[in-house]
């Protein structure tokens, strides 16, 4: 059971959608699988516009999209390891969730990277391509953890609270989850607009990456769940991190296109 006490707004959602031949089929997987169907139908409309072949794109999803699971899942435990070689038998099991999407972006972009070399395909033209849907699909994910109530944060009185009980105690949190989906929507259609207007080469992707780090980073910090080094929130280093990069890259791009 879940509420928004602010709202008016209860909830009561099974994690599991429905049984296959005794085998469940979870709803964090059904979201993924749309999120990832709505990537490449975006893909294929918006492709008369691109440099990159929709084939192409089609044929990089078949390593894409397992690398990018699989490195997201290996992000996170790597920084629960203690717990992982105590519960070695836990690493396969994802229908408690345990996905970071960092580590996924991480291991796409090297994917991306390796793929464009072999194919002789522009990096940074298909990472612009790519952009737009990734963050559509993190804005659809996120309602993974809403289903399986994860990935919230403190305590509040707003009027966007969410009314959870954990280890039978009642609280209410900061729906982090939900703030992070609306402004992932929005990047996505913000990248959206940007592909329709003439832009140089690799600034989608800086954009992408200047407005998700900086979302990122303060919604990081309501969480209660955050991997940690030391007393290091290690999503709120990253995102900091690319967000510096990131700015100095298009700062630098267009002060050198400009001098041009």
């Amino acid at each position: 059971m879940v509420t928004f006490p602010g709202l008016g707004l209860e909830f009561n959602i099974s994690k599991i959608a429905f049984s296959i031949l005794g085998i469940d089929i979870h709803w964090y997987a059904i979201l993924i699988v749309i999120a990832i169907v709505l990537a490449l139908i975006i893909l294929k409309i918006n492709n008369k516009k691109e440099d990159v072949k929709y084939e192409y794109l089609l044929d990089l999803s078949i390593y894409l999209i397992p690398i990018s699971l699989i490195c997201a899942r290996l992000y996170y435990i790597a920084f629960n390891l203690d717990f992982y070689i105590n519960n070695p038998l836990e690493i396969l099991n994802l229908k408690s969730g345990g996905l970071a999407i960092y580590g996924g972006i991480l291991g796409g972009i090297l994917t991306i990277f390796i793929y464009c070399k072999k194919k002789k395909i522009n990096f940074i033209s298909l990472l612009d391509q790519i952009a737009p849907v990734l963050a559509l699909g993190q804005a659809i994910g996120r309602w993974g953890n809403f289903i399986n109530i994860e990935a919230y944060g403190v305590e509040t009185t707003s009027i966007f609270r969410m009314g959870i009980i954990e280890n039978g105690i009642y609280k209410e949190v900061h729906p982090t989850f939900l703030y992070e989906s609306v402004a992932d929507f929005i990047i996505f259609i913000i990248l959206i607009i940007l592909g329709r207007i003439r832009q140089k080469n690799g600034e989608r992707t800086c954009i992408y990456l200047i407005l998700y780090s900086f979302v990122r980073f303060f919604i990081e910090g309501m969480r209660i769940d955050s991997l940690m080094l030391n007393n290091i929130r290690i999503s709120q280093m990253v995102s900091l991190i690319l967000f510096v990069v990131s700015c100095f890259i298009l700062v630098y791009n267009n002060t050198k296109t400009k001098k041009q």
